[in-house]
């Protein structure tokens, strides 16, 4: 299987070009390609699709073998992708993933290959069933949760994804391996839950960590950062209508959410790290 891995400020996946390969068990695929002692090492696996309906369609799966519904960090590798290696040759493009269409514009580096990407993320999921979590209200803004006897305060946000954020004053020390399961595995999850760890540095900079569904903690999570800065906004932490930095471990991310439009959109690097060929005869079975 010919792949080639990408990352979005760290948050690195395998892609495979479907256009040319075939992937019949990606699930398994999947979980053998990100082990980064046995494997190639990554956050999980993405294909880049034909589709009827956009210019190229992005299936992901995580680290676990679990899928995924959208990826941020990885949406913005599939434009790049898509561009680079010759599946579209325009700077505006469309991708179908498991959460609509996503639109994405393309800005090109002196070498004449994608350098940033804006996303166009769509509309923010705030109702308490559609996201899911387990609330009594319509939807979840600073309310209590109980986990492993203490209480956090959460807000709850889908970017086509569920996403729980929780402010925190400190990061640095934050026990994140313990208390990430926790929170993705609690009983108000339905659907299991993308935690971020947020403190507020300024009314336009947020700095985050993020405990992945699936994934464990990871470097960047685009959708995680879409969450964190409409989450702040509702909680009256950022300035409305105006660009959010949201500083994750690999790197920052420039949100915005336009109210009058209710969208919310998301500009950051993508880079490509290298091409290969892995065996992946047995898993195919």
């Amino acid at each position: 299987m010919k792949f080639t891995k990408m990352h979005g400020i760290g948050n690195d996946y395998v892609y495979v070009n479907c256009f040319e390969e075939a992937v019949s068990n990606p699930s398994a695929v999947a979980k053998f390609v990100s082990d980064r002692h046995f494997g190639i090492g990554s956050d999980g696996l993405i294909l880049i699709k034909p589709s009827d309906i956009a210019d190229c369609e992005m299936d992901m799966y995580n680290l676990d073998g679990s899928q995924g519904a959208m990826c941020g960090n990885g949406i913005r590798c599939v434009a790049k992708y898509a561009y680079d290696y010759g599946i579209v040759n325009k700077t505006s493009i469309s991708v179908a993933t498991k959460s609509g269409i996503k639109y994405l514009d393309l800005t090109l580096g002196k070498d004449g290959k994608v350098a940033l990407v804006k996303v166009n993320m769509g509309a923010p999921i705030l109702t308490s069933r559609q996201i899911p979590v387990v609330s009594t209200k319509e939807q979840v803004i600073n309310e209590p949760l109980h986990v492993d006897g203490e209480t956090y305060h959460i807000t709850a946000v889908s970017m086509g994804n569920p996403h729980a954020i929780v402010y925190m004053d400190a990061l640095k020390n934050l026990d994140i391996e313990k208390l990430g399961p926790k929170f993705e595995n609690h009983i108000n999850f339905p659907d299991r839950i993308n935690t971020e760890f947020v403190k507020v540095i300024d009314r336009h900079t947020l700095q985050m960590r993020v405990w992945e569904r699936g994934s464990g903690e990871t470097l960047a999570c685009g959708t995680g950062a879409c969450a964190v800065a409409v989450a702040s906004t509702l909680n009256g932490l950022v300035d409305e209508d105006k660009p959010v930095t949201v500083k994750l471990l690999g790197g920052d991310l420039q949100i915005l959410w336009n109210r009058q439009e209710n969208l919310v959109y998301m500009t950051g690097p993508a880079t490509t790290v290298f091409d290969g060929e892995i065996d992946v005869s047995s898993l195919e079975k």
